[in-house]
């Protein structure tokens, strides 16, 4: 089973690797989808993969990488693009 979602993660995200480390993260868990910046200054994160890590992913998120100051992560369940690896966008 797939489990797929869409989070938008708020703080100092951009400008801190959070695009990058994302991505590194959804690799070493096997997760596909992608991050990308958005105009007012949050990360989108699409994920697919299997729940447990799904989970994990969107655990990470809470702090994302060192240089990061999370404040708030928004996640809501979507259906499955097909996308076969993680993208930064």
């Amino acid at each position: 089973m797939v489990d797929c979602h869409k989070c938008y993660v708020s703080g100092r995200v951009q400008g801190v690797f959070f695009r990058a480390s994302a991505r590194e993260e959804a690799q070493r868990l096997g997760v596909s989808g992608y991050a990308k910046n958005l105009h007012d200054g949050r990360v989108e994160v699409l994920m697919c993969g299997e729940p447990d890590a799904t989970a994990a992913f969107r655990a990470w998120l809470k702090n994302g990488p060192p240089q990061a100051v999370v404040t708030e992560v928004e996640c809501e369940a979507v259906s499955d693009p097909g996308l076969s690896h993680f993208d930064i966008r």
